[in-house]
């Protein structure tokens, strides 16, 4: 068995590995961890759309069931797709451009971190309304303008967060990009070296 070689998956993580490990504990934590920043930041928005929109349709009961739901799932979803969409790629040598990786990390700071929450508050919210009659709700004729308007205010109201969330995803992945380029530079004097012998 140990004369058997290493896939090159296996090799590309053990050297990623140890190269992280020499890195200053700021940028080992940033790289291991900035995506739960953004992930914790997406929650946020998620409690507070869920907010908003309980408050707009007078919903006064299950704050907790809708609570949990908003916490956990923009969570889960941001750093899941942050970390196969950003990270992992930049990390395997198949996303080598800075622009294309701050502009991913920006779309997933966005539309994850910020309109994804707003959109998943409001089906939650709505069935609630319905269900405890909590806000007069249109008939089928007019249920689109309404949803439409009633969620154009909380937009309104979240895009400070949802600007926020931009600037954070574009931040983590241009810091994330500079740790591959510092790895990177670390890697050719040693290769240097070898060749060198």
């Amino acid at each position: 068995l140990e004369g058997k070689r290493k896939h090159p998956t296996v090799r590309l993580r053990e050297f990623w590995l140890t190269k992280v490990l020499r890195l200053s504990f700021f940028h080992r934590n940033l790289c291991n961890h900035g995506s739960y920043f953004l992930a914790a930041n997406s929650s946020i928005c998620g409690l507070t759309a869920n907010n908003f929109f309980r408050n707009i349709l007078h919903v006064r009961k299950a704050s907790f069931i809708t609570a949990l739901p908003m916490a956990v799932i923009p969570f889960l979803s941001t750093a899941a797709v942050y970390e196969v969409f950003v990270r992992e790629p930049l990390f395997s040598g198949e996303l080598n451009c800075e622009v294309c990786a701050v502009v991913r990390g920006g779309l997933v700071g966005a539309v994850l971190g910020g309109f994804y929450p707003i959109f998943l508050a409001l089906p939650v919210n709505a069935s609630l309304a319905a269900r405890y009659s909590s806000s007069p709700l249109p008939g089928k004729e007019n249920l689109l303008r309404f949803w439409l308007t009633t969620a154009q205010p909380v937009i309104r109201k979240m895009s400070l967060g949802i600007v926020l969330q931009l600037l954070t995803g574009l931040y983590l992945s241009t810091k994330h990009h500079g740790i591959y380029v510092k790895v990177l530079d670390c890697r050719v004097p040693s290769l240097e070296s070898q060749h060198s012998i």
